[in-house]
């Protein structure tokens, strides 16, 4: 097992496909863009193959995430699916992305073997999108939501950040369009991930903002918090409302700053060339790349894994002074 010296065990992997992204959202990049992994650098099809296969098969993970970047500018995302799913035992498998191209692809992904998606959108408005992900492209992330749905990538999840005096507005306006198409919110307080090392405490929208702001609209009822385990959202049950199918409509909140769930991560990342990170704001990577290279056996490889997740720290630290952000922003680390 993947298992820390706090007696975690990781069984959730987050494998980063590309760094590359087709929006360049505020919160994560500039307007410019960001200098792209070299392809030399990055991990081949079958060297990520090889990897999950050695997460899942002797390692003990039970759900592959694919991430980016945008994961959908991976060609050999399908293939990658494919192999994933397999694999004995059979993962669960979850894409985070910001939906664009996925209107076209999401029948391929899940006869690929997709299970689910969680999908970026921050907005309705088409002005405020353009500002936050500076492309005029919410038409195609609202296409990408249905698409996936009418697929069967359910249950389809909405992933929105509330930015102060851009989008803050909206919180009870995402949260009825939700609930009219069966997706599933969940709110997520911005974190110090962007490139631009911008981020600020005192701007950032919290939990316990975007909580109010639900209740001035919706009754919240707390879920019960036995089952949440290692789910980094909140749930609330949203009383009087029903998703089309007549389940009880729900909301989630990820307060990853101001209500940190460390104590129950189980999560592990693969970044897109070859690097293990134990926790997403962890300050070192451990390579795999090198040694899958050089011909390590799967054994090595793997005990080379355990090794990279045993010394992982009790919690992520951005409440400790002593904070400092990872040098590689979101975009590089995979979500």
């Amino acid at each position: 097992m993947l298992a820390d010296s706090y007696g975690r065990v990781a069984t959730d992997l987050r494998v980063s496909l590309t760094d590359r992204c087709n929006l360049r959202c505020t919160y994560c990049m500039p307007p410019e863009g960001l200098e792209w992994l070299p392809k030399p650098e990055l991990l081949t099809d079958d060297e990520l193959l090889r990897l999950i296969d050695i997460g899942v098969t002797r390692l003990g993970i039970t759900e592959v995430r694919f991430t980016g970047g945008e994961p959908l500018l991976r060609r050999g995302l399908p293939d990658i699916l494919a192999g994933t799913t397999a694999l004995r035992p059979r993962p669960r498998t979850a894409l985070t992305t910001n939906a664009i191209g996925l209107a076209r692809t999401a029948n391929a992904l899940a006869e690929a073997g997709l299970d689910r998606v969680n999908v970026s959108l921050d907005t309705l408005q088409p002005e405020i999108f353009e500002k936050l992900a500076r492309r005029r492209r919410l038409n195609d992330v609202l296409d990408g939501l249905a698409a996936a749905a009418d697929a069967g990538l359910t249950p389809v999840k909405v992933n929105t950040v509330l930015m102060r005096d851009m989008n803050d507005h909206e919180a009870a306006d995402l949260l009825r369009f939700s609930i009219e198409h069966g997706y599933e919110l969940r709110f997520i307080e911005q974190m110090p991930l962007d490139a631009q090392h911008g981020w600020r405490r005192d701007t950032m929208v919290t939990a316990e903002e975007i909580l109010r702001s639900l209740e001035a609209e919706f009754d919240l009822e707390p879920a019960d918090a036995e089952t949440r385990g290692s789910a980094p959202a909140e749930l609330f049950h949203v009383n009087g409302e029903r998703f089309p199918n007549g389940e009880t409509a729900n909301v989630g909140v990820i307060g990853s700053v101001t209500r940190p769930f460390c104590g129950a991560c189980d999560r592990v990342r693969l970044t897109a060339d070859g690097q293990v990170r134990n926790c997403l704001f962890a300050r070192e990577e451990s390579d795999l790349r090198t040694p899958l290279r050089e011909g390590a056996t799967d054994e090595e490889i793997a005990e080379r894994w355990k090794a990279a997740v045993a010394p992982k720290l009790p919690g992520h630290g951005i409440n400790d002074p002593s904070f400092l952000q990872p040098a590689r922003p979101m975009s590089a680390i995979g979500g």
